[in-house]
């Protein structure tokens, strides 16, 4: 059995210390075999900010760290940075990498930059990304669950945030179905759930899972909702044997001052 911890919008410079003890008690009690941050790890993208996000980061723990860049993360203010070298404080705390993959041996983990410094919040998935991911995808062993990680949303379950969608996402998904994926995790709009991608108005072709976090460290919480992450518990099956993962969303307790569980769901894949 392997435990991915999916945590997003971090957002260091807005962070609550007793939220982001409350991470790392969790981290201690439940031992993830792997930390996904799907972006906007800073608020502001200052050296400070990402200094910060780094050492909390680094003191998770062991397991491996899989991080993407979001659209904060890109300088704002400093426009001769945002042009000339828009992702350099980034790289500098986690580089070299914009778009790293993880090969595990029960998990393939694919991370895809959505971020676009010509836009302010608008993320997008380029056709030579599509193709891209798809042939790592179709490299993948068998029994290993596969995943991808955006920073803006694959897909919304509200008209209103249909504007902070993943543009040529129906494309991808399409493409990635294809090729094998099964999960896509993603933050951005600070409100967790969970789609079948497959019962959509477009539907992928097999079973597919879009898999969103909350913000996990923020002051900035929207939409009624707590600080939140997500545990993705998956075990391997043999070949012809019904594959499903299991995800555990766990709230922030201010009473408690710790994550707890909120909800559990388990996915069908194919």
């Amino acid at each position: 059995m392997s435990l991915v911890l999916h945590i997003s919008d971090t957002h260091f410079g807005t962070e609550q210390p007793p939220v982001v003890a409350a991470l790392q008690a969790l981290v201690r009690e439940r031992r993830p075999d792997l930390v996904i941050l799907s972006g906007d790890v800073t608020q502001r993208a200052t050296e400070l900010q990402f200094e910060a996000a780094r050492a909390t980061l680094a003191g998770l723990g062991d397991a491996p760290l899989l991080v993407l860049p979001g659209n904060h993360d890109i300088p704002l203010y400093n426009l001769a940075l945002r042009l000339w070298r828009p992702y350099a404080r980034y790289l500098r705390a986690f580089g070299p990498q914009l778009e790293p993959v993880l090969h595990l041996d029960d998990m393939l983990v694919v991370g895809v930059n959505t971020t676009r410094p010509e836009r302010h919040t608008n993320g997008e998935v380029s056709a030579a990304q599509i193709e891209s991911v798809s042939r790592t995808l179709a490299r993948a062993r068998p029994g290993q669950l596969r995943i991808v990680v955006t920073h803006q949303p694959a897909a919304v379950l509200r008209a209103s945030d249909e504007h902070d969608r993943l543009l040529n996402a129906d494309e991808a998904l399409h493409a990635w179905s294809n090729a094998g994926a099964d999960l896509v995790l993603g933050g951005h709009i600070h409100l967790p759930y969970v789609v079948e991608l497959s019962g959509q108005a477009r539907p992928t072709p097999r079973p597919m899972w879009c898999v969103q976090a909350g913000t996990a460290l923020s002051h900035r919480v929207r939409w009624g909702t707590a600080n939140s992450v997500n545990l993705i518990h998956w075990h391997a099956v043999p070949l012809g044997r019904t594959r499903t993962c299991k995800v555990e969303r766990c709230d922030y307790d201010a009473k408690t001052e710790a994550f707890l569980t909120a909800s559990e769901q388990t996915l069908g894949l194919a």
